[in-house]
């Protein structure tokens, strides 16, 4: 168990003082969103998988988790907007091309360039959304992004893109309506009208004959990487869903003083020892590679449904109203049962809803 990073508590310190208080208002308007990145930005805390060499903090796998983890209980648009640009981050550090981590790597921390990642399109069956043909000195983009999270936010995204080889090359693209001289073009798509989480202004892009010169690509992967990425990286995603199930119980436990029923108290007791066990487990997986990773991801993500219900239920009807505090968990906690879905996780939590 890594002692706690010092990061950890000048991130729960400002989320608990600041955004708690704002979630609701974070959750459907773009502009206090995007003032709650800034205030991440200001701790230096958007890139803490980039190497320090790299002007960033570094941290282990597990203090990353357990940020990741924080953010979401107090914010689930908070977190699901700040992952994309510490994903790409996260690509950028392990990007070959020196002169664009110079470039970038240095201003990732503080939120100085915002960055996004468009590639679940790479995890699709069937003909490629958007493909890349090689040509001199680049390649030629044609296709769409089906979902890009921070439209009016980050600045650029890093886009992935299948290759005649069944291989993928990813690079980096504005993310703002461009027109090449060439011809080549990118648009996107007004806001999804979503659920959970509006204010991320999520959107799908359309790229025609767009040129991605080579001193714009991350890296380029062999056929079937992001699989085997999915694969290795399964347990990413529960910290998420910890984090929902977390703000679940938050609520569950405030409500428990002021009903005083002797039964939300046992309800809370048994769901908090339950986390608890849970997250313990997903941790201890990381140590042992031969753990049941799928069971773990799906235990995590029916916890987080199971919170979410309950401070619905005690909640009563006030639960039913669209700014109350258990409404937005319930709705963060579908978000984050299909955030990073593969076949594979999908059979599990399933299985785990039939058991």
């Amino acid at each position: 168990m890594d002692c706690r990073h010092p990061l950890l508590d000048i991130a729960q310190s400002y989320l608990r003082e600041f955004v708690a208080p704002q979630a609701a208002q974070i959750d459907s308007d773009p502009a206090a969103l995007q003032t709650a990145l800034k205030g991440l930005g200001e701790r230096s805390l958007l890139a803490l998988r980039v190497p320090q060499s790299g002007g960033a903090a570094e941290v282990s796998e597990e203090t990353f988790r357990t940020f990741q983890e924080i953010v979401t209980r107090y914010s689930g648009a908070l977190a699901f907007l700040q992952t994309q640009h510490q994903s790409a981050g996260g690509f950028l550090a392990k990007s070959e091309n020196e002169a664009l981590k110079q470039e970038y790597l240095p201003h990732l921390a503080t939120g100085k360039r915002l960055v996004g990642v468009g590639f679940s399109q790479l995890r699709r069956q069937g003909e490629p959304a958007l493909v890349a043909q090689p040509v001199a000195a680049g390649f030629l983009l044609n296709g769409y992004v089906p979902w890009i999270t921070g439209f009016g936010c980050f600045q650029e995204f890093i886009a992935g893109a299948t290759l005649p080889d069944g291989g993928a090359v990813f690079g980096v693209v504005p993310f703002v309506e461009t027109y090449q001289a060439a011809g080549g073009k990118i648009i996107f798509s007004e806001p999804m009208e979503l659920a959970a989480m509006a204010s991320t202004n999520t959107v799908t892009a359309q790229l025609t004959q767009w040129f991605l010169p080579k001193e714009r690509v991350v890296f380029i992967k062999p056929a079937g990487w992001i699989h085997e990425n999915d694969r290795k990286n399964v347990l990413q995603h529960s910290f998420f869903a910890l984090g929902c199930a977390r703000a679940g119980l938050d609520i569950v436990e405030e409500v428990a003083k002021t009903k005083q029923l002797p039964f939300i108290n046992t309800t809370f007791d048994a769901l908090d020892r339950e986390l608890l066990n849970c997250r313990a487990g997903i941790l201890e997986a990381y140590r042992q590679p031969d753990a049941d990773r799928l069971k773990l991801r799906a235990w995590a993500i029916e916890l987080a449904c199971r919170c979410a219900t309950a401070a619905v239920t005690v909640s009563s009807g006030a639960a039913n109203y669209k700014h109350h505090a258990a409404q937005r968990v319930y709705r963060e906690a579908l978000v984050f049962t299909v955030a990073g879905q593969t076949t594979a996780v999908m059979e599990a939590t399933l299985s785990r809803l039939i058991r």
